[in-house]
């Protein structure tokens, strides 16, 4: 089991499925990482030789990509940015409610009731 990035890939899949279980990367991305690499995508995981592994290792720990933790910290932020200023989309993420236009009076009851929970406390 190859570990990147503090995650487990699985070995039973193939390479370029198993690398979309780091947040930040997609398909398209992993492809174009493997195509990079010279990494054939249709290989297993568990049939990776060590040193195809740490070079894939070397690239995504290198500052080329926005992963995991700086990701989530960036979305954070900008969330945190929009409250602050007091936007209307900052409210809506501050009640819990749908951000983007969508309709809530007969939809979005899972959202609706999660935010009266988060604005009671």
């Amino acid at each position: 089991m190859a570990r990147i990035l503090g995650i487990n890939l699985l070995n039973k899949k193939k390479v370029y499925i198993a690398l979309t279980s780091i947040y930040g990367i997609g398909i398209t991305t992993s492809l174009k990482i493997l195509n990079q690499l010279n990494i054939d995508p249709n290989i297993k995981v568990n049939d990776l030789s060590d040193l195809n592994i740490s070079s894939l290792r070397d690239l995504l720990e290198s500052n080329e990509f926005q992963l995991e933790g700086d990701l989530k910290r960036m979305l954070n932020m900008n969330i945190r940015r929009l409250i602050d200023i007091n936007s209307f989309r900052g409210r809506r993420h501050l009640k819990g409610l749908p951000v983007r236009g969508q309709r809530t009076r007969t939809n979005n009851r899972t959202s609706r009731r999660l935010g009266f929970l988060i604005s009671k406390k």
